[in-house]
């Protein structure tokens, strides 16, 4: 395994670099999840780009358009839908902007753009915080879908079982998952999510749809106060920013892909992100309009659950949910697993081993799942987390980077574009995780730890 993950390793030197790395540290990068392996093709891509983007925050959409409004709401999805495409190309661009080498993992790009130390302390903290947050977030969304399609489909009438137990059934799947070695050996699992994620998104919408226009439908802004009002629209503007959150392991998967001087690996990798983009398009914008358009202000911040019939077909998309959650929470995971076994072996010195592996893996997964079972706060949660970090690795910090390496021309066309999404990213970050905490303090007063 060690000596194929060599082999592959070489293929990110172009055939004038000469490759001065020991064998130690050949050996090393072939253990590592992020550059074990490079054979994927751009169906790999397609459907890993899909499976990173498209998760809980699709069927918060509709939600998030209730405390936008119409013109807002539409304005905000098209407006984020074409700023990421942007955004995504850039950082596909990025990926072998210097002859013979690869940034592979995010963090690479952003010491080449800022400085060893100064990348690392910029998007280090930055992508922990995006991935971390979001496989948290995918506990509590897999616990709730388990939850919500155990509560249509049992017959009797037996006391209710705590969110809790089921974000633990939910969790001991990643328990097992989490050892498969990298990327490339998630592809099936990362298929089959983006499959169920356009399949749950079209039995959303279109059971929106069946039901019609909802008696007494109100689109005005449900919060009592002027103030409610206010938070409640910033909040909605950090779960559109959380609903565009795949630009964290956009080099990690681009790593996978094969790449030489004549055919480098952004050619299969753009091809995939197209597809995915126009996959991404078909379950978000019928998902937000629809949904809002039924149900007005009175949906919840997951549409699956203000849908309750056809009990079958609900019940069939939370458990496609469930299904997809699964892959997302294994995407986002593996370049935290790359950052430990990093840190371990090459600065701590441990020898690279299963047992490594399965300890780290195992803290990671038991991490994760105890902070979803604290604080299943859903809507609360991406509000927050989507401002906060979301914004900055997705919106505009490509932005940054693309302007200290290429260095466009002042006012030219690249050099207006990339500071106009600098500025909407910035008053995201801002804004979005004022209404996201408040959110939170609201919902905490009611909740009780552990229920």
């Amino acid at each position: 395994m060690v000596s194929d993950g060599t082999q592959s390793q070489n293929q990110q030197y172009g055939v004038d670099k000469v490759d001065n790395r020991s064998e130690k540290e050949k050996a090393i990068d072939a253990w590592l999840p992020i550059t074990s392996s490079r054979n994927a093709k751009w169906w790999y891509a397609a459907f890993h780009n899909v499976t990173a983007m498209v998760g809980a925050g699709v069927l918060s959409l509709p939600y998030a358009m209730s405390e936008l409004g119409w013109g807002p709401g539409v304005a905000v999805m098209v407006i984020s839908w074409i700023v990421t495409v942007y955004t995504l190309w850039q950082m596909v661009e990025m990926h072998e902007m210097v002859p013979g080498k690869r940034f592979d993992r995010y963090h690479e790009l952003g010491q080449h753009a800022f400085g060893e130390k100064l990348g690392l302390y910029i998007v280090v903290p930055q992508q922990l915080v995006v991935e971390v947050s979001l496989c948290i977030i995918y506990m509590v969304t897999g616990g709730k879908s388990l939850q919500k399609f155990h509560d249509l489909v049992r017959q009797d009438d037996s006391q209710d079982i705590r969110l809790t137990f089921f974000i633990m059934i939910y969790g001991s799947v990643h328990f097992v998952l989490s050892h498969l070695p990298n990327f490339n050996s998630l592809s099936g699992i990362s298929l089959a999510a983006a499959i169920m994620s356009l399949s749950y998104s079209t039995i959303a919408w279109s059971a929106s749809l069946d039901k019609g226009v909802q008696p007494n439908v109100e689109y005005g802004y449900k919060a009592k106060s002027t103030t409610g009002t206010v938070f409640n629209f910033l909040s909605a503007l950090g779960d559109m920013a959380f609903a565009y959150a795949g630009h964290n392991v956009v080099l990690e998967i681009q790593a996978t892909i094969p790449s030489t001087p004549e055919k480098p690996s952004k050619g299969p990798m753009w091809k995939g992100v197209v597809v995915a983009y126009i996959v991404i398009a078909l379950c978000y914008f019928p998902v937000a309009f629809i949904g809002y358009w039924v149900f007005g202000n009175g949906v919840d911040d997951n549409i699956l659950m203000t849908l309750e019939k056809p009990t079958w077909l609900i019940a069939m998309a939370n458990m496609f949910v469930v299904v997809h959650v699964i892959g997302s929470y294994q995407l986002y995971a593996m370049p935290v697993f790359d950052m430990m076994e990093t840190l371990l072996v090459k600065k701590l010195n441990f020898a690279p081993s299963f047992m490594l592996r399965f300890i780290t893996r195992n803290v990671y997964v038991a991490f994760t799942m105890f902070v979803g079972i604290c604080f299943p706060f859903f809507g609360g949660l991406l509000g927050f987390f989507g401002g906060l970090a979301f914004a900055p690795t997705t919106y505009f910090l490509p932005c940054i980077m693309w302007l200290c390496i290429c260095k466009p021309r002042r006012w030219s066309l690249s050099w207006f574009t990339n500071w106009i999404c600098i500025v909407l990213g910035v008053v995201l970050m801002v804004v979005a995780p004022i209404g996201g905490l408040r959110s939170i303090i609201v919902q905490a007063k009611t909740y009780k730890f552990f229920s």
